[in-house]
This record gives C-alpha cells, structure tokens and sequence, in this order.
C-alpha cells in the first residue's frame, strides 16, 4: 500500500526546484543525477511519497561551479558535511544536498571526499536512462544501484540507522523491476 502524498504542494515546489537546477545545470555543462527517493519516484513516474529534501550526486571537479550556480539561482548554502563531500543549500524552505563523486584509476564512481573517499559506488551507479514524472525529463541513479545504497547504509555507515522508508522503497523498485509475466 502507497503512503499517501500529504503535501502535494511541497511535492509541486520540489519538482519546479528540479526543473529549475536541471535547467541551469545543463546550461552550465554541469551533469547531475536525482539519488534516493526523489530518483525512485522518477523511475516509477510518479510522486509516491512526501520528500522532506532533494538529493543529487555531482562531479567533485564540478561543485566550485555548481555551488556558484546554486547561489546565482537564490540557493543558500548550508553548513554540513565536509565540503570535498557534500554541498548542502536551502531555497525558499527546499532542502538540496548534492553528493560529491569522482572516478578511480579503474574508471569506477567512487566516493569523492570525506573518510570514505575513493570507495566505489555500486556498478552502473550512473548508467541508467533518465527518469519522468510527467513532461519532466532527469537523470537518475540506476534502480539497482539505488537499491543497494539502500540495503548497505547502514551496513556502511552504522551511525545510519534503517528506516522504514528505505524498506518501502525498496519494495517498489524491486516490484518495479521485476520481469512482467502475461496471464
């Protein structure tokens, strides 16, 4: 059973937020991905559940510009992680956080900064057609990739708790995967 989406008009700002950065983004030659749950809702085509942030990855070569671009769009930034890790900003109540990825000797997406640095995301982390909800076109982190990060946080990170959320969503983007059968 779907939770209920309580805020639809948080739901609606958010996705202008994305459409807005996207935009800019692209302009800029500066290439994101959605991650977590709002990537999930592009892969399903739908809003599913209420957001409380959005989450991107970014290029660690790219966040001087990105951080920039941010702050020319009305985004403040917010103190957080390390900034070789994450760069966290707020606009008009939205949270953003872009997570920060670079690439090993081998070409893998590896973890750019902070105390896991150089540790390989999932494979084919970035590999994966853009999502949709709507008119609205973004890149997303590929489903199965997604779904690893969330069975292993709290395996990697264990001051990372599971929550219920990540279970759920799990469950659809498994239910979403798998093979259709005619009947």
């Amino acid at each position: 059973m779907r939770p209920a989406v309580r805020d639809r008009e948080r739901a609606r700002r958010q996705l202008g937020s994305i459409a807005r950065v996207l935009q800019a983004a692209r302009d800029a030659g500066i290439p994101l991905w959605l991650r977590g749950g709002w990537a999930m809702d592009f892969f399903l085509g739908e809003v599913t559940r209420d957001h409380g942030d959005i989450d991107w990855f970014a290029w660690a070569r790219d966040a001087p510009a990105l951080a920039g671009l941010l702050t020319r769009l009305g985004h403040t930034p917010v103190p957080g992680p390390p900034a070789d890790l994450q760069l966290d900003f707020v606009r008009c109540g939205l949270d953003s956080s872009f997570t920060l990825i670079d690439r090993d000797a081998a070409g893998r997406v590896t973890v750019a900064g902070g105390p896991w640095a150089g540790t390989p995301w999932p494979d084919g982390l970035l590999g994966t057609e853009p999502g949709r909800i709507g008119a609205l076109r973004a890149p997303i982190v590929a489903p199965h990739a997604q779904i690893e990060i969330k069975r292993m946080m709290p395996v990697w990170d264990p001051a990372r708790p599971r929550r219920a959320k990540d279970a759920e969503d799990i469950a659809r983007l498994e239910a979403a995967l798998r093979p259709r059968t005619v009947g």
